[in-house]
Order: C-alpha cells, then sequence, then structure tokens
C-alpha cells in the first residue's frame, strides 16, 4: 500500500469511512491516483475525481456528514498551487467588485432556464424553502414566501425592492396575494427575461443591475438569496446601500446562508464549478456589516430546512435526467449530483446555516412582532 493511500485510509477511517465498504457513505475507488490527487489538491480535487468517475458512493449526502463532522476538509490541505492561488487572490483582491459582479450570472444562473425549471418547484424558487407545515417542496416554498411577506407586514400599494430577484417566483406571489409594487435585481440575464415573461400584468418590474447602482427609496426591501455572492471585501457596502433605499419606517429581511466561523475565501471546488467568487458570510461578518446601520429585529435560523430542500432539488433532478442527458453530459451530472447532495450534508451536519433577518434603521419603539399563517395555527 503506497503512503499516499495509507493516509487517506486512516484519515477517512477517522470518520467511519471506508475504502470499497459495503455501507451507503462508503466510498469506492476505481483509480488508483485518487489518493495522491486529493492529498495535493484538497476538496477540489475530491470533486474533481468523482467528476472524472475516480470513485463512487452510493449516499454522497451521508458521506459530507461523516466528512464535515470529522472536520476532515480542514485536516486536508491542498498543496497544488492553483488552488493555493485561488484562496490568495480571494484574500488580496476584492473578487465580487462591480466589473466582476456578473461572472456568476453568466456561469451559474444562465447556465440553462430548462434544468432549473426541472430541478425546482413549479414557481422557481432557487433558495431554501421552509417546511415546518409542508408535504412537498411546492408548498415548502410558498409557505417560505407568505413567511417573509408577513415578517414584512406587506400591505397594498407599498413599493417593494427585492434585491436579487431570480427567476420572480417571489416578486409574483407578493403581488398576486398583497397587492404591492415589486422591483427587482438581477444579475443574470436568463432570470430578468424569464421573470418579466411570467410576471406579465402584474404591477412588477426587472431589471439587470449591480446593487451598487440602487438609490431610491422603497417601504420594504428584500434580499433572499442573494448576500452569499457580496464577499466579504463588500458587506459594509450592501448595507450601506440597504440603508439608503430603505424609509426611515421600513422593514429589510436579509434570507441568506450562514456559515459556523469567519472565511476570507470560500470552498475552492464550489468557487471553481458552482458559485463563482461566491462566499457564506458568519454571524460576526453580518453583524460587523450592520452595525450603526440597522436595528436586528429578529433572527431566525432554520437550516435544517435547506437539508430537505436539497434533497426535493436532487430528487427532481434524478427524476428529470432523460430530459436533461442530451444538453448535459456525464460529466455535469455528476458534478450537479455532487454539488446537491454535499451541501445537503453540509447542512445536515450543522456546518452551514440559514438565516432570516428582519432589520430596521431606528427600532420598533415596543418590540418587533409579525403574524402567524392561519393554516399553521391549524395544524400545531
Amino acid at each position: 500500500m503506497s503512503k499516499f493511500k495509507t493516509t487517506v485510509t486512516e484519515l477517512l477511517e477517522s470518520a467511519d469511512i471506508r475504502i470499497n465498504g459495503q455501507r451507503p457513505y462508503d466510498i469506492q475507488v476505481h483509480n488508483d491516483d485518487f489518493y495522491a490527487r486529493v492529498l495535493s489538491g484538497g476538496t477540489l480535487a475530491f470533486g474533481e475525481s468523482y467528476m472524472d468517475g475516480w470513485w463512487d458512493c452510493d449516499a454522497l449526502d451521508q458521506l459530507a456528514v461523516r466528512l464535515l463532522s470529522a472536520h476532515l476538509d480542514k485536516k486536508v490541505k491542498a498543496t497544488n498551487p492553483s488552488v493555493l492561488l485561488t484562496f490568495l487572490g480571494a484574500y488580496l483582491f476584492n473578487t465580487q467588485s462591480k466589473g466582476r459582479a456578473y461572472i456568476v450570472g453568466e456561469k451559474h444562473y444562465d447556465m440553462g432556464n430548462n434544468l432549473f425549471s426541472l430541478m425546482l418547484d413549479k414557481r422557481m424558487n432557487y433558495s431554501c424553502a421552509y417546511w415546518r407545515h409542508a408535504k412537498d417542496l411546492d408548498q415548502a416554498q410558498v409557505d417560505k414566501m407568505d413567511l417573509i411577506c408577513r415578517k414584512m407586514h406587506l400591505k397594498p400599494g407599498m413599493k417593494v425592492l427585492e434585491i436579487g430577484c431570480g427567476w420572480g417566483g417571489f416578486a409574483k406571489y407578493t403581488a398576486e396575494n398583497y397587492e404591492v409594487n415589486v422591483y427587482g435585481i438581477t444579475i443574470s440575464k436568463e432570470q430578468e427575461q424569464y421573470a418579466k415573461e411570467s410576471c406579465k400584468g402584474l404591477d412588477v418590474s426587472f431589471e439587470l443591475k449591480d446593487y451598487r447602482e440602487l438609490n431610491t427609496q422603497y417601504d420594504r426591501i428584500i434580499s433572499i438569496g442573494m448576500f452569499e455572492h457580496v464577499g466579504y471585501k463588500n458587506y459594509k457596502t450592501y448595507m450601506k446601500v440597504a440603508h439608503r433605499c430603505l424609509k426611515d419606517d421600513g422593514l429589510f429581511l436579509l434570507h441568506t446562508i450562514g456559515r459556523n466561523s469567519s472565511v476570507q475565501a470560500t470552498d475552492s471546488w464550489i468557487n471553481k464549478y458552482i458559485f463563482p467568487n461566491g462566499m457564506t458570510p458568519s454571524a460576526n461578518q453580518i453583524s460587523a456589516a450592520i452595525e450603526d446601520l440597522f436595528v436586528i429585529e429578529d433572527w431566525h435560523s432554520f437550516g435544517q430546512d435547506y437539508d430537505k430542500t436539497l434533497m426535493a432539488w436532487h430528487e427532481n433532478f434524478q427524476n428529470n435526467l432523460s430530459k436533461l442527458k442530451d444538453s448535459y453530459d456525464e460529466r455535469f451530472q455528476r458534478m450537479w449530483q455532487y454539488y446537491l447532495l454535499m451541501c445537503a450534508g453540509s447542512f445536515r451536519a450543522r456546518r452551514n446555516q440559514l438565516w432570516q433577518l428582519v432589520l430596521t434603521k431606528n427600532g420598533i419603539r415596543g418590540g418587533y412582532e409579525y403574524q402567524n399563517n392561519s393554516r399553521f395555527n391549524q395544524l400545531i
């Protein structure tokens, strides 16, 4: 047995994972160069070697839980220069600058509406759903949207800004059910076109725009799953933009993935293949960005629901592979499966969180509350 194989085997065994074992979360290795590749390239090489078919696992989500719970991602440090340069670049440069803001839109969100329409719920929500009282993905996403609407105390005629509008699902829901005017921005051409088409006839508008260009004031600001693309060098700038665009008596809801510790660079595999220049914030980084700008009225955590959401997306993806195989090759399919299941495992292991923050400029005297959904009350 080579020293590389011995080292990797011992690391995996510390997380109760066996090479060529019989359990669903054990790894089946097909190429003996896997061991040296992983030790050299860290998480990037681990993901790429899966994409290349060098190893398999029947339950990637369960594998991720064990890897992350044992902190193996921190124990294996990449020595490959290209991996180290990715980290160094994120540290030294503003990889989410205004000039680079549209990269993730082009690389991820514009890869094809067909893929996302077959994977997501019928309203095309690409963010964590709310599963407390839901039995399927469609209902869980409706419950998430309605939860946000109730937290925002929406009233007919209000002007709402949505920073990161996606395919327009939330804007459409609020316009139809709460009779508000919504202006949404995105950095994806595909999303903008889809949203405009799906919301025809509603008091809703969309624009391809970077958040730093915003200046108009609104009654409410809502940002769902966009803060992860801002980057730690821009957190304060983002909050300053939200502050200048929110009326003095307004409410701002931030819905974001969070992490347990502050970092200055994202996972190298996620950065290369899924979300270029993305970065999940820590509670400390969010608090620092908010300081002197907003009062935190409510901080809601339900990261366990992202595990369920990702598993539902994966089920839809798997069920529709026959419709996607002509557009996406096997390597892409393995990449997408790895992305969804490993991320699901990260939430199950509680390494990633999902937070909703309600913020105000001056605080609400007497405290902040929101009305529960009457359907929820009937189910409790």
